[in-house]
């Protein structure tokens, strides 16, 4: 999620949990750090290795064991103004309680998109992605905003869990989406005469009615959108299909540079929702995510270098350039894009 979100979200918990202990102003602005604090890690990179900002981006300081460790550090660097630290004297425990509990708010809405989040970090390496909300959703943010200015203006902490239920029961509602759309694209697939070897269902940006799907067949990462409406109707619009890339798949060339296990680590980061690029081979493409809702024009990828350069990669980054068509999202969204035909899920989502 956006750090805007992560603040709101922190800043609502901490008024709601804690407002009455720490007082308005403690509670708000304690929250509102530790719940924006965790994305610092985007401060990590490096000039000769790009995969370094996106490996760690959603690591460790989004893992649930190093919450209690994160709370504290904020709780110290706050505490470095004086009048901060005097006015928290014997009510450390209740302020670290407050930064604790907004830490963990941002690791769980985190995981609750699809980009990835190294929750259980060190136990585990896996990126947990639940696929229930969208990495940019205004109805989140919106629903914190509305009730925590009503709470911060009329002084009533009770607006703040308003708020927070919006939040939740928004979520919530991704929740059960998400399991139509799983439904639905595995109708398509058994139309197809596809027996997938996995499903990747994603909500499009800011929605929970359009979902981008994804399957693995035989070799293949097929893809398809998908339209489940608040009355549980679906609909699909047929996409395309491109080869799975797995490094046996790389050139000569790539597997020379390959010295830094950079295939490994990107297809880690994608989940292994890699292939080519249509529109240029050398881009070995993240699949989840497309400029183009025609055919697949990654986002992001990486592209080998030539012998010699100091990164073996290059990082891919497109994001700034998508170019979706706001009307045509419209016409989605209100279900009156022809190009979507019915999908009938039966009883059990078979």
């Amino acid at each position: 999620m956006d750090p805007l979100t992560h603040t709101l979200l922190g800043t609502s918990l901490g008024l709601a949990c804690f407002g009455r202990r720490l007082g308005r102003a403690t509670a708000v602005g304690v929250g509102g750090v530790a719940g924006a604090a965790p994305d610092l890690d985007v401060l990590i990179g490096s000039a000769t290795d790009p995969l370094l900002a996106v490996e760690f981006h959603r690591h460790f300081t989004h893992a649930l064991p190093f919450a209690p460790v994160g709370a504290a550090a904020v709780l110290g660097l706050l505490a470095i103004y004086r009048p901060w630290r005097e006015q928290w004297r014997g009510r450390w425990v209740a302020v670290w309680g407050c930064a604790l509990v907004a830490w963990v708010s941002h690791a769980l809405l985190d995981a609750a998109t699809s980009y990835g989040t190294l929750l259980l970090w060190p136990l585990t390496d896996r990126r947990y992605g639940w696929d229930f909300v969208a990495v940019v959703d205004p109805a989140v943010t919106v629903a914190l905003a509305i009730g925590l200015g009503f709470a911060w203006r009329r002084k009533a902490a009770l607006w703040a869990v308003a708020g927070l239920a919006l939040a939740v029961g928004y979520l919530g509602l991704g929740v059960v989406q998400h399991g139509r759309a799983v439904a639905a694209q595995a109708v398509v697939a058994a139309e197809r005469g596809h027996g997938p070897e996995r499903i990747e269902v994603m909500p499009t940006l800011g929605n929970v009615l359009v979902w981008r799907a994804l399957y693995e067949d035989d070799g293949k990462i097929y893809a398809d959108r998908v339209r489940v409406g608040l009355a549980g109707d679906a609909s699909v619009r047929p996409g395309w299909a491109l080869a799975h890339v797995r490094e046996s798949d790389l050139t000569a060339a790539e597997r020379a540079r390959n010295e830094r296990r950079s295939f490994a680590r990107f297809t880690w980061f994608a989940e292994g929702w890699v292939a080519r690029s249509p529109t240029d081979a050398t881009v070995l493409g993240d699949m989840r995510y497309s400029m183009s809702t025609e055919a697949f024009d990654p986002v992001w990828g990486i592209r080998f270098t030539a012998p010699g350069e100091a990164a073996e990669v290059a990082w891919v980054n497109r994001s700034r350039d998508r170019r979706v068509s706001p009307r045509e999202l419209w016409e989605e969204l209100l279900g009156r894009d022809p190009r979507f035909r019915p999908v009938t899920i039966r009883s059990g989502g078979r």
